[in-house]
């Protein structure tokens, strides 16, 4: 009996490397007014950038329904398999809810892991779920460890730009007007399953700085499990910047940096030109 993985689109994790993992990845519906597209499969992340600059109206997403989970549940465990689905956090999303009610109809054959993460916070739960699997632990092994780790997951992003927050109503027009005017780039975290503002800095440079400093402060990278770095809008620009200023975290312990697009879920909140990192805090280790 085999373990089949799910999660959603807010894990970033693009369609073709979900075939490469050997999992599924359920997308969310990104609306631009009153166009629908399915996050990933209809619009690439591209295609989401070049919407969302263009766009004087932020675009939503829509969470997914138990009827989604149920069909997706129901073909994954047709064959007898044990299934796991690994959602995006209960705190930014109703679809953690919808999964728990439809897995309920399956009598134990489907497990929940509320990830309380999002975007590549939530892809390192799925990654390092993956590697239990193929070391053959069973669906609910994989939960309990996934739950027992998932705190000490670390997501750290630096935003470019504070219009998006000001557009989502997360910050009012004069802080943003100010923010702008004094090259304010806040930095923000994923803690207890939202998303919340931990530090603000002064250009790019010094934003870069007091990043590198969070992640120092996060009791460093546990490079023996999933890490990764993300970028959002058209080019990586930024996040190459940031790489060569925090040379020193990784030069010796990592080789090619894991580097991935931030999506339409955490995308149309930050806007353009953040850059964001995830990590296994290195204080403590897991099952292998």
């Amino acid at each position: 009996m085999a373990v089949k993985i799910i999660t959603d689109s807010a894990s970033d994790i693009p369609q073709e490397r979900a075939g490469e993992l050997d999992i599924q990845v359920m997308p969310l519906t990104t609306v631009f007014g009153s166009e629908e597209f399915l996050d990933g499969v209809t619009l690439t992340n591209r295609e989401f950038y070049e919407k969302l600059i263009e766009t004087d109206e932020l675009p939503h997403t829509s969470q997914l329904t138990p009827f989604q989970y149920r069909e997706a549940f129901s073909r994954a465990a047709a064959g007898g398999d044990e299934v796991l689905y690994i959602s995006l956090s209960s705190g930014l999303s109703g679809s953690c809810g919808s999964a728990v009610a439809a897995a309920a109809e399956f009598e134990g054959q489907v497990t929940v892991v509320d990830s309380l993460n999002v975007c590549i916070g939530q892809q390192l739960l799925v990654l390092y779920a993956v590697r239990l699997r193929d070391k053959g632990l069973s669906a609910a092994a994989i939960a309990r460890e996934l739950e027992a780790r998932r705190g000490d997951v670390r997501v750290l992003a630096l935003l470019d730009t504070l219009e998006y927050l000001k557009k989502g109503g997360r910050i009012s027009p004069t802080v943003a007007f100010a923010g702008e005017l004094l090259s304010i780039k806040p930095v923000v975290a994923v803690e207890n399953g939202q998303v919340a503002l931990v530090g603000k800095a002064r250009g790019s440079k010094n934003g870069n700085n007091l990043l590198t400093r969070f992640v120092e402060n996060s009791s460093g990278i546990d490079f023996d499990m999933p890490y990764a770095l993300a970028y959002s809008g058209l080019d990586d620009t930024l996040l190459q910047k940031y790489i060569r200023d925090s040379e020193a975290l990784y030069k010796g312990r990592a080789g090619e940096l894991p580097i991935c697009t931030v999506g339409s879920t955490i995308g149309t909140h930050v806007g353009p030109g953040a850059i964001a990192v995830a990590f296994f805090a290195a204080s403590r280790k897991g099952t292998e």
